[in-house]
């Protein structure tokens, strides 16, 4: 359903060696918040002794290898598979049988600087503002209440600050007499929720700055620099772009699940690495080179606040939502054909055999049974790996 790097084999290169490689001369040139240091130090730890982990030992021929535990942290690229695969299955099981819009809302320029310096703040609103334009419009066009699941991301193909969320939405909604109003292949026009997002966001703004939250940036200590910056904003034509529907639940489950644990970059992207330059995929067949520092400079623009949910549900898919959610079910006839998509439920050693074509009980070598014993966790030595917590 999904897609991993590790149904491809293991990628060349890691960009855990680059962390441990180049991160003293990061932290030597660039300021790096507790947080961006604490998720570095996760990733260059990530499946090494510094961690813990087991032997497998075959119970036919002898043979031994370790095995490391993984860091599980949400911006690491080794450890999103098992979980998109799992997020992947327990959304299956709400996800309504109707075509889905693909919506991509994208912050202006002009914000970047703020959503660096105030990230949760800024992307709140973003959240906030983006899915009450589409449940707004759905009311006001449809009379009915969409189903909405938001993805945030923060990069471009080459690792630019580029905040956008996208957004899955159901080609219509619930109606107001438990009717289903139906959408074809066209939800709303996007001018028009680019420029509700628009007035959307300006009043957010100017909520935040009267309540001081954006005080500390020297920039808006003048009292009207926030003023100057919103008009040159209200003049500017706020980015929002909308896909045909997709036509199967496969399709949107698959496209969600590439989405939702999608981290900056992959280390499948890497094309090269040395002390001067590192080399990687951007799209159709292009590629991009930085030096090491700038690709880590880069990389942690990326980190999240501790906490942020970067993955939301709104209107028929909140938590909240959850009677609307199997009145609309029951109300679009759901037959056997819909249960037939529905992903059984699978244990973490099923995913993986299924994503990397390996049994993890059996012996790599002769098939036989695998016998694990723990390792010692070890004390990781060095400055990079003594922040971490």
């Amino acid at each position: 359903m999904g897609h991993c790097p590790a149904s491809a084999g293991r990628p060349r290169f890691d960009i855990a060696e680059i962390v441990r490689q180049h991160r003293a001369e990061l932290e030597a040139e660039h300021w790096l918040s507790v947080t961006e240091r604490r998720v570095l130090t996760a990733i260059a730890r990530c499946r090494t002794a510094a961690l813990g982990g087991h032997v497998e030992v075959c119970r036919s021929c002898g043979h031994e290898q370790p095995a490391y535990n993984s860091c599980r942290n949400r911006h690491c690229p080794k450890c999103q598979c098992l979980a998109q695969e799992r997020w992947i299955g327990a959304r299956s099981e709400r996800l309504l049988p109707v075509r889905h819009f693909h919506v991509v809302f994208t912050l202006p320029s002009e914000l970047r600087t703020l959503c660096r310096r105030w990230p949760r703040a800024l992307f709140e609103a973003l959240f906030r503002c983006a899915s009450d334009t589409l449940l707004e419009l759905g009311q006001s066009r449809l009379g009915a209440t969409l189903g909405v699941t938001m993805v945030l991301h923060t990069w471009t193909r080459d690792l630019r600050f580029h905040p956008h969320v996208h957004a899955i939405v159901t080609a219509g909604g619930l109606g107001h007499e438990g009717d289903w109003r139906h959408v074809k292949d066209y939800l709303f026009p996007v001018v028009m929720m680019g420029r509700l997002l628009r007035g959307k966001m300006l009043d957010r703004l100017r909520q935040i700055h009267r309540k001081g939250g954006l005080r500390a940036w020297d920039d808006l200590k003048d009292p009207q620099a926030m003023e100057r910056l919103l008009a040159r904003l209200s003049q500017t034509s706020w980015l929002v772009y909308a896909k045909r529907p997709f036509r199967r639940l496969e399709h949107v489950l698959g496209y969600l699940g590439r989405y939702t644990h999608r981290v900056a970059i992959s280390n499948g992207r890497l094309m090269s690495v040395t002390a001067d330059g590192v080399i990687f995929r951007t799209k159709e067949g292009k590629t991009h080179s930085v030096t090491p520092i700038e690709f880590l400079r880069r990389f942690v623009q990326h980190v999240l606040p501790d906490g942020f949910k970067k993955i939301r549900h709104y209107g028929l898919y909140a938590g909240s939502g959850e009677a609307k959610l199997e009145h609309a079910r029951s109300g679009l006839a759901v037959n056997s054909a819909r249960s037939a998509e529905r992903l059984p439920a699978r244990t973490w050693q099923e995913l993986l055999r299924e994503l990397t074509g390996r049994d993890i009980d059996r012996c790599p070598r002769c098939g036989g049974v695998l016998e694990r014993i723990p390792l010692q966790r070890r004390t990781a030595r060095g400055p990079p790996l003594a922040e971490a917590s």
